[in-house]
């Protein structure tokens, strides 16, 4: 797939600002704070509904406009489309495809794929679970677009049974006792939200049970081939649920009992205990965990690996290779780490890159590469 154009209206730091891509590779020069990350961002928007920012919408629309905007034309083996997505300081983001609204989102999703790779990364390592729980449900969302609805179905079951189970510790206040009759009333309406968690829950833990599946194996092998065969890299899924088997009635199962064992724990903290919001993701180097594991290189290996496995997966899953998105990340890696995503990347993905120069680029790069510089949300040619 091939990204044509984008346009970016009163998007972050860009007023009205069109960029067309010539090349494979393009390179964003400029100072921090200029843009370089705001036009990742938005290509990320595009192909996701997402930001690794995590930021909401009001904060990506320029102060004091109502409205933000981002088009892209991209070519793919089907044809060209033209995608929209509109963000709103105060109401719902809505998005467009060859000039039709959609109203289900999801439809969407997987018509532009694209990894992004930033500094922020390393997180995934050295962070807490949330991050690789996020990573994984980014990437699942290209994987299969229907994820996003399954997720959006989980949390808001999560959330109304937060809401009861919150409700439900204030009546365990003496001051305000419970009578027989609304203990007998909560606990049906618990019931209620048990099964809904476990059913909506089992859907989430099934499929990312599967990717991490296919990923780990990918990304053990680049793994080997960046740390020359020294170290082996393991990923594994650690659900909160304990899962012997993939089946739906058997998660489920497995999930109502849990739920079962920690009720009394969570009728007092006011909040679930149990299900894929409380999920990690296991990376560990020669059987040890990454995070406790040496030096930040080897940490870098680690991250490198597995956005090079999510681009392989990514194109094995859609038959066409994603766009990748390098922000500010060759400065991070040493020289024979940035050889290897180089060479691994040749001309095969459309890659945008953001860097403050351009030392760190080997002149057959330079030659083969659109070169944009970045400044105050204007970009310039040279």
């Amino acid at each position: 797939m091939y990204l044509k154009t984008l346009n970016l209206r009163q998007f972050r730091n860009y007023q009205d600002q069109k960029v067309e891509f010539t090349a494979a590779k393009t390179i964003l020069v400029g100072n921090n704070a200029q843009g370089k990350s705001n036009l990742l961002e938005a290509v990320e928007l595009l192909a996701t509904l997402r930001s690794h920012r995590m930021t909401r919408d009001r904060d990506l629309v320029q102060e004091g406009e109502a409205i933000a905007q981002i088009n892209a034309t991209l070519e793919r083996q089907t044809g060209l489309s033209e995608l929209t997505l509109t963000l709103r300081r105060n109401g719902r983001r809505s998005v467009a495809l060859n000039g039709e609204s959609i109203r289900r989102q999801m439809d969407f999703l997987g018509v532009l794929n694209a990894v992004q790779f930033s500094s922020l990364d390393l997180e995934l390592v050295r962070g807490g679970p949330e991050g690789r729980r996020n990573w994984l449900d980014t990437l699942l969302i290209q994987l299969e677009p229907v994820y996003a609805h399954i997720l959006q179905q989980y949390n808001h079951v999560l959330r109304q049974r937060n809401a009861f189970l919150k409700k439900t510790q204030d009546g365990l206040n003496p001051t305000y006792p419970l009578t027989a009759l609304d203990t007998q009333h909560g606990l049906t309406e618990l019931a209620v939200w048990d099964a809904q968690l476990a059913t909506t829950g089992t859907r989430v833990i099934r499929r990312r049970d599967r990717a991490i599946q296919r990923l780990a194996p990918i990304a053990s092998a680049w793994h080997a081939s960046i740390s020359g065969s020294t170290e082996v890299l393991q990923i594994k899924y650690v659900p909160n649920i304990p899962v012997e088997d993939n089946q739906p009635e058997e998660v489920q199962q497995a999930f109502l009992a849990k739920i079962q064992q920690r009720a009394v724990a969570q009728m007092h903290q006011g909040t679930s205990l149990v299900g894929p919001h409380r999920d990690e993701i296991e990376l560990t180097i020669n059987q040890t965990p990454a995070r406790q594991y040496g030096s930040q290189g080897q940490q870098r290996t680690l991250v490198l690996a597995l956005k090079l496995a999510e681009l392989q997966l990514i194109e094995e899953v859609v038959k066409e290779p994603p766009l990748l998105l390098l922000d500010d990340v060759l400065a991070e890696l040493d020289l024979s780490r940035q050889n290897q995503l180089l060479d691994a990347i040749q001309d095969r993905f459309q890659t945008l890159i953001t860097t403050t120069h351009l030392g760190s680029f080997d002149s057959q790069w330079l030659k083969s590469s659109q070169i944009l510089f970045v400044k105050a949300g204007e970009i310039i040619r040279q």
